[in-house]
């Protein structure tokens, strides 16, 4: 049976591998979105991770897809409250900004799509810095009392930022962040590693990094000279060009071919071991990609495993 690990302070338990959503209603039509989750809910997995945005980003997608796939998710197998679920307002077409009528709006839109009278974590997806926090953090309280919100969090923000946030939430006994999702990975280590992390450790947050396996370039299938036919090959191949993408390939090669591990499995170990860490998100399009996102829950590498990843990565 998998360790469960808490999220923050809070009393919520959650599996050690956060599930993305981005894909579902992407690049995973229904079907397959159903397939991997309930794959990972098999797998003992109760941690899903999206935002009301995804996938506007798409032709043809206006936003909320992903939700409302998970909603259906949710209605067919009937187990809403066996799932720890995470979505995060400001960047949907119709409901952009951190603006306290926004959050509001735009939580009720989630909430409907996803057919649900709760979220257990919402995030502010991306700070909006002209927005004072106390009317951040002001709006999310409510939520929070009227108890659509259990708990809320924050990603894409400053040090500052998150701190004034803490400092007002403590200050006038509101609800307060309780989880940071972060980008952090290999790859990109200086978008957390600093400030942001030291605060989360010094204010017991829980880390949640995005991008953990770097758009896929840390699964090892982007190699020089092959082509891969993804939606994010792009994305994945510009690290194939740096000094460093190269031997963080070379680290997680050895390091994978030792204990016999797919490199995204070690890629994902060596970011649930850092401190401040609870569990790193990573997204599959197919049953096929799941194993490989999941042996991080049995896999612990030694010490000198991971010094091998951290020097490749300085």
């Amino acid at each position: 049976m998998t360790s469960l690990r808490k999220l923050g302070t809070t009393d919520v338990d959650i599996f050690p591998l956060c599930l993305g959503g981005n894909v579902f209603g992407w690049t995973a039509d229904e079907t397959q979105s159903f397939a991997v989750l309930d794959a990972y809910a098999a797998a003992g997995g109760n941690f899903v991770d999206t935002a009301d945005s995804y996938s506007a980003f798409a032709p043809g997608n206006h936003g909320g897809e992903s939700e409302t796939v998970i909603g259906k998710w949710f209605k067919e197998r009937g187990n809403r409250s066996d799932v720890v679920l995470a979505t995060k307002v400001s960047q949907h077409p119709d409901f952009r900004g951190l603006s306290a009528a926004n959050i509001k709006a735009a939580a009720d839109a989630s909430l409907t799509r996803l057919g649900t009278d709760y979220i257990d974590l919402y995030y502010t997806h991306f700070d909006q810095p002209d927005v004072p926090v106390e009317e951040i953090v002001g709006a999310l309280d409510e939520l929070v009392r009227a108890g659509t919100v259990r708990h809320i969090a924050a990603s894409n923000i400053s040090p500052e930022r998150l701190r004034a946030s803490l400092d007002f939430s403590d200050r006038e006994g509101l609800a307060r962040y309780v989880a940071l999702q972060p980008h952090y990975n290999l790859v990109s280590r200086d978008t957390y590693e600093g400030g942001l992390q030291d605060l989360v450790a010094k204010e017991g947050l829980s880390a949640v990094p995005y991008f953990s396996l770097a758009a896929g370039f840390l699964t090892g299938k982007y190699r020089a000279g092959e082509k891969v036919d993804s939606a994010r090959a792009g994305g994945a191949a510009k690290h194939l060009e740096s000094e460093r993408g190269q031997r963080v390939l070379a680290a997680l090669d050895e390091v994978a071919g030792a204990h016999g591990a797919p490199v995204a499995t070690v890629a994902l170990a060596w970011l649930a071991a850092q401190a401040t860490v609870t569990a790193p998100i990573a997204s599959a399009r197919t049953v096929e990609q799941l194993p490989a996102l999941l042996g991080v829950v049995d896999l612990s590498l030694t010490d000198e495993d991971l010094a091998k990843l951290t020097t490749a990565s300085a």
